[in-house]
C-alpha cells in the first residue's frame, strides 16, 4: 500500500509540474475546446511541452490534415481514416513576430520543414503546404489583436493583381501538446524561392554581385546591418537628426554576405536615397534608375487603403533582384493586422489622412521609428502623384469596387463562420466586448466587426477618392457606349465610327485627339485590367 501511495503521489506530482510548465506555450484561457469537424485545415504541433524560444528553433512534430477546399476535416482520424494528410514529420519551430509576440497573449509560429530531427542533423527541406508551392520557410500567424481575423489576408488579396509578389495564406486550426489554440493563418513569408520571390543568390562580381537581395525597414532592435545616412524628414521636408532609419537584411542571411555584397547593397540603398533627397520638382526624376515607381505606388495605395499605424516604418519588406533582370528596388506587403481602423493610437482609426504623412505626429510622441525619407520625397514628384492618381483609378473600377471589395470581406467572414470556427476561437480565446491591444473599436461579437471593418472601408475609400480625385460616378474610359462597361461592345462601336467616318470626343480613349486603332488597344488594355 505505501509504494502504491508514493507511485501515486509521484503520478501527481509529475501531473503538477507538467501543468505548472504549460505556461511555456501560452495556453488560451480555455484549454477543453473540442474540435469534431471543421472546413479549415487542422495543424498539430508537438513539443511533449518543451520550452519554445523566439529566437533559438527547436524540433517539433508537425501534422496538416486537408481534405481539400468544400470538404470537412475530422480532428478524430480513428474515427475517419483515410483522410489527406497534407504534411507530417519534424519541423524547426520558434515564437515569431514583435508586437504580434509581446503584445498578444495569443502566439505567433515560424517553421521549417526537417528532413529529420535538429539533433540528429536535420536539415529543412522544401514542402508544398496547402497548394502554396515547395518551400522551406512558413508562418502561422496568430490573429488576436486583429478580431476579424482577416486583415493581413485582406490586404494580400487587395495587393495581389497589382504586385509582382504577395504571400499566400490559408486559414487553419491549430492544437499544440493536444490543446486547441484556435484560429491561425497558416502563410507564405517573404522569402526567396522558385515559388516566392525566386531570387537568385548573389555572386561575387560584376552582374552577379548586383542580386538578389531581401532587405526590411524596422526597429533598431536585434541585428542591424544598415543605418541610413539620410535622417527621416518632417511634413515639411527638414529633417529630424535624431532619428534614424534602420535595415535588416533578411536573404541572405546577413553573416553568409561576403564584404564585398555588404559593401555593394549598402551603397546601393544610399544611392537610391541620395537620388530622391536631391530630387526637386523642377528637376528629372533620376530616382527611377533606383526603384520601380508603379511598385512604390501599388505599395502605397495598399499602405494608405489600410491606414496602416506600422506603414513604411515597419515590417517595410523590400528587395532587389540582378542588375541584368532589373536593377530597381521593390517593396512587398506584409503585416497588416493593426490596418484597416484597427489601431487606438497616432489617429490610425481615422479615415481622413495620410499614414504617409505621420512623422509629425511620431515625432511629438517620442516614437523612435519614423518613416524614411523615401515617401515624403516620392510625393513632392508631380510624375509621381499622377501616376498614383491614375493607379488609383485603376483599382477602383477593378478589384476595390465597392461591391467587389465588400464580397471580399464577405468571402473571408463565411470561410471562417461556415464550420465553426469563430466559434471556436471565441471559446479558446474570449474576447468580445473587450479590450484588446490596441483596439480602437470594441464589438461584442464577429458579425459586428466585421460590419464595422466593412464600414470603415466605405468611409476610408469616398476620403481617398475625393483626395485623389476619382468620382466614381464618372463613365470609364472607354465605356463609349455609355452602358456603364468597358467591354467588346465598345469596341464594335470605335470600329463603326472610324469605318464611318463619323467620330465624337468619346471614342478618343487614349486623349490623343484622334479616335484610330490606337484607342481599340486602349480598350483592351482597359478590359484585361479589370
Amino acid at each position: 500500500m505505501k509504494r502504491l501511495l508514493l507511485l501515486l503521489l509521484s503520478v501527481l506530482t509529475l501531473a503538477e509540474t507538467a501543468h505548472a510548465m504549460s505556461w511555456w506555450l501560452y495556453p488560451p484561457d480555455n484549454q477543453d475546446v473540442r474540435l469534431t469537424s471543421t472546413n479549415l485545415p487542422i495543424v498539430w504541433i508537438d513539443v511533449d511541452g518543451k520550452y519554445i524560444d523566439r529566437e533559438v528553433r527547436m524540433t517539433a512534430r508537425m501534422k496538416i490534415l486537408h481534405n481539400g477546399d468544400g470538404e470537412l476535416n475530422y480532428a478524430d482520424t480513428v474515427a475517419h481514416p483515410g483522410q489527406h494528410i497534407d504534411y507530417e514529420g519534424y519541423v524547426a519551430l520558434r515564437y515569431r513576430g514583435y508586437s504580434s509576440y509581446y503584445m498578444s497573449d495569443k502566439k505567433p509560429y515560424s517553421f521549417r520543414p526537417l528532413d529529420k530531427p535538429l539533433e540528429k542533423g536535420g536539415v529543412k527541406k522544401k514542402v508544398n503546404i496547402l497548394g502554396m508551392g515547395k518551400d522551406n520557410n512558413w508562418a502561422l500567424l496568430a490573429p488576436f489583436a486583429d478580431k476579424s481575423m482577416m486583415r493581413d489576408l485582406l490586404a494580400f488579396e487587395i495587393s495581389r493583381p497589382w504586385m509582382e509578389y504577395t504571400p499566400q495564406g490559408r486559414y487553419c486550426e491549430l492544437f499544440v501538446d493536444g490543446i486547441y489554440f484556435g484560429v491561425y493563418i497558416l502563410s507564405e513569408v517573404v522569402s526567396n524561392g522558385k515559388n516566392r520571390l525566386n531570387l537568385p543568390d548573389p555572386g561575387y562580381s560584376g552582374d552577379a554581385l548586383t542580386g538578389g537581395y531581401i532587405m526590411e525597414v524596422d526597429r533598431s532592435e536585434g541585428e542591424v546591418t544598415y543605418v541610413s545616412k539620410y535622417h527621416p524628414l518632417s511634413n515639411t521636408g527638414l529633417p529630424y537628426s535624431n532619428r534614424y532609419i534602420y535595415i535588416r537584411y533578411k536573404s541572405p542571411d546577413y553573416e553568409d554576405l561576403t564584404q564585398d555584397q555588404v559593401n555593394y547593397i549598402n551603397g546601393r540603398i544610399h544611392q537610391m536615397e541620395t537620388s530622391l533627397m536631391q530630387f526637386r520638382p523642377s528637376s528629372e526624376s533620376t530616382y527611377l534608375e533606383f526603384l520601380d515607381r508603379q511598385n512604390f505606388i501599388d505599395y502605397q495605395l495598399a499602405m494608405e487603403l489600410g491606414h496602416n499605424v506600422d506603414a513604411y516604418r515597419l515590417s517595410g519588406k523590400f528587395f532587389k533582384r540582378r542588375d541584368s533582370e532589373d536593377p530597381r528596388f521593390k517593396m512587398v506587403v506584409w503585416d497588416m493586422n493593426l490596418a484597416y481602423g484597427n489601431a487606438d493610437y497616432y489617429g490610425a482609426w481615422h479615415t481622413n489622412s495620410w499614414s504617409y504623412r505621420n512623422n509629425n505626429m511620431l515625432q511629438t510622441s517620442g516614437d523612435q521609428i519614423l518613416i524614411p525619407c523615401w515617401w515624403y520625397k516620392l510625393n513632392t514628384d508631380p510624375a509621381y502623384t499622377k501616376a498614383l492618381k491614375a493607379r488609383w483609378a485603376q483599382y477602383r473600377r477593378s478589384n476595390l469596387q465597392q461591391d467587389r471589395l465588400m464580397a471580399v470581406v464577405d468571402s473571408l467572414a463565411e470561410v471562417l463562420t461556415v464550420g465553426g470556427a469563430v466559434d471556436r476561437n471565441s471559446q479558446a480565446w474570449p474576447r468580445w466586448g473587450q479590450y484588446v491591444w490596441p483596439n480602437y473599436y470594441i464589438a461584442n461579437n464577429f458579425a459586428e466587426e466585421v460590419a464595422w471593418l466593412k464600414q470603415w472601408l466605405i468611409a476610408r475609400i469616398a476620403w481617398m477618392d475625393q483626395q485623389l480625385g476619382f468620382d466614381p460616378n464618372a463613365p470609364a474610359p472607354g465605356d463609349v457606349n455609355g452602358d456603364g462597361a468597358v467591354n467588346i461592345a465598345d469596341i464594335n462601336v470605335i470600329i463603326d465610327m472610324i469605318l464611318s467616318g463619323s467620330t465624337d470626343s468619346s471614342a478618343d480613349v487614349n486623349g490623343d485627339g484622334t479616335v484610330n486603332i490606337a484607342d481599340i488597344n486602349a480598350i483592351i488594355n482597359q478590359i484585361l485590367s479589370n
